[in-house]
């Protein structure tokens, strides 16, 4: 990982306190590993041998297949490879499946000091009380670095290899520089959707041209931009105005999405997130307009935003994304929430054909849910031409799962496999743009003890500030 720390983006007070992973920690984490030396130094990475589930029907699926990664991009897909030694770093892949990385196309990020915050929370009124109102207001700068730093490294060692980042901490540009920086350090890929802050030195949304000209100006880097709307309309005039994606949480109220639609505001492309409870009307304004849904089962039936809309998607024409929102009081574990989407869909149409109902919806499928697991939500983080499938051409954002454990031996079905059996601990390895992030099950070049005793201390001073008192053991 590169150096991670405050310095760059901490105002002088802060300056003093930084957290650096210097370059001799990762050498010595991989000196004992010659394969992970091989891999980390390689233009050139072939995987060999594993089962290959590429989400692209162009390129199809391998019983047994190997991926040959060059400069950071999936070169080929086939049955077999062959390069040579000299030029290419070879990893054999016995017993393992490959597929794309999961893509979390809601999540925010700084809440990662939050964790179990809220065991039994719901939206309203604990989240909107202990959280919104309250302890967010108390971010400092280097609070938000800590918080989005470990939700991300948390994410790729989950298997999740893009976010779209709806941080509404932008407090002051410190804090949304903060916040970029922190993902930029993880290495993750991320949509940055700029959102709001609050009190006096909160420049949101005219912060918005600073931080795209200074972080967002090259096509090719692991991050994007994008805009967090509100349903006022002045809003969204703001974002066609730039020329960006609106990232927009929306449910219940049908109202506001449909006059924005009248008012010929929504653009394709855009994001809606939640969607629960919508009329048809907002439904075809989302399809219409050829925006994209993201939703979050586990949260949304934990907290009260309404019953996932995932079939309300599906009936309307849209295949939805997946999302994790944040970890106050749910797991962000993509395996879980697409077990979730899986489990609620299957029972709300069996259900119905309980009562004989006629004409009923398919019945999702594992390969249905990751899909929207991986190409789903690449297309709703406008980042299908980069990744979501295993395909020539698109950046090596893969993920390794070991198949050989007592919890999903012998496999029968590769797909059920990893959406109705797999948890994070089969994640054995994570490559973005062709680059190791993981490996052997551990995280390449992360002090974990020092990011965790940063991230304990700025959780401490949060809670302080908001005079908040976790319940550990109620």
């Amino acid at each position: 990982m590169s150096d991670i720390s405050r310095r760059s983006l901490l105002n002088s007070a802060l300056a003093a306190t930084t957290l650096s992973i210097p370059a001799s920690s990762c050498a010595a984490q991989t000196a004992g590993d010659s394969e992970l030396v091989r891999l980390t130094s390689a233009r050139r990475i072939l995987l060999k041998g594993a089962i290959v589930l590429t989400l692209d029907p162009a390129v199809g699926d391998f019983a047994q297949g190997d991926v040959l990664i060059d400069n950071g991009k999936i070169a080929q897909i086939a049955s077999r490879i062959d390069a040579p030694a000299e030029s290419t770093a070879i990893a054999e892949m016995p017993n393992r499946i490959i597929i794309p990385g999961f893509i979390d196309t809601h999540v925010h990020s700084y809440q990662g000091l939050l964790r179990s915050l809220l065991p039994a929370g719901i939206v309203d009124p604990d989240y909107n009380r202990d959280i919104q109102n309250n302890l967010t207001l108390h971010y400092r700068p280097e609070d938000v670095y800590a918080g989005v730093l470990i939700t991300a490294l948390a994410q790729i060692d989950n298997g999740t290899t893009t976010i779209v980042d709806i941080s509404q901490i932008s407090h002051s540009p410190e804090h949304s520089d903060a916040d970029i920086q922190a993902l930029k350090d993880s290495g993750i890929r991320a949509v940055f959707a700029y959102s709001r802050g609050q009190g006096p030195a909160s420049r949101y949304p005219d912060d918005f041209v600073r931080l795209r000209s200074r972080y967002f100006n090259s096509p090719d880097q692991l991050l994007t931009i994008a805009f967090a709307t509100s349903t006022d309309p002045k809003s969204f005039r703001f974002a066609r105005a730039q020329g960006a994606r609106s990232v927009l949480h929306i449910r219940v109220n049908s109202a506001p999405l449909i006059a924005l639609s009248g008012a010929g505001l929504l653009r394709p492309g855009d994001e809606y997130i939640h969607c629960t409870h919508l009329s048809p009307e907002a439904w075809a304004a989302i399809r219409d307009s050829g925006g994209r849904t993201s939703h979050a089962p586990p949260l949304e039936m934990a907290m009260g935003h309404g019953y996932p809309a995932i079939q309300d998607a599906l009936d309307h024409g849209l295949r939805p994304s997946l999302s994790s929102d944040h970890s106050a009081t749910v797991a962000q574990d993509m395996f879980g929430i697409m077990r979730a989407a899986f489990d609620l869909q299957r029972l709300a149409v069996l259900q119905r054909a309980m009562r004989k109902e006629q004409n009923l919806p398919p019945l999702l499928t594992p390969r249905d849910v990751l899909s929207f697991a991986t190409i789903e939500g690449a297309r709703c983080a406008a980042l299908d031409a980069k990744s979501g499938t295993l395909s020539p051409g698109k950046d090596a954002d893969i993920v390794v799962l070991r198949a050989d454990k007592l919890d999903v031996w012998p496999r029968n079905n590769a797909y059920s496999t990893v959406a109705s059996l797999m948890n994070p601990g089969h994640v054995e390895a994570v490559f973005i743009a062709g680059k190791v992030k993981k490996w052997g099950g551990v995280l390449v070049g992360v002090d974990t003890s020092r990011i965790m005793a940063m991230v304990e201390q700025s959780r401490d001073g949060v809670l302080q500030r908001g005079a908040f008192t976790p319940n550990l053991l109620g």
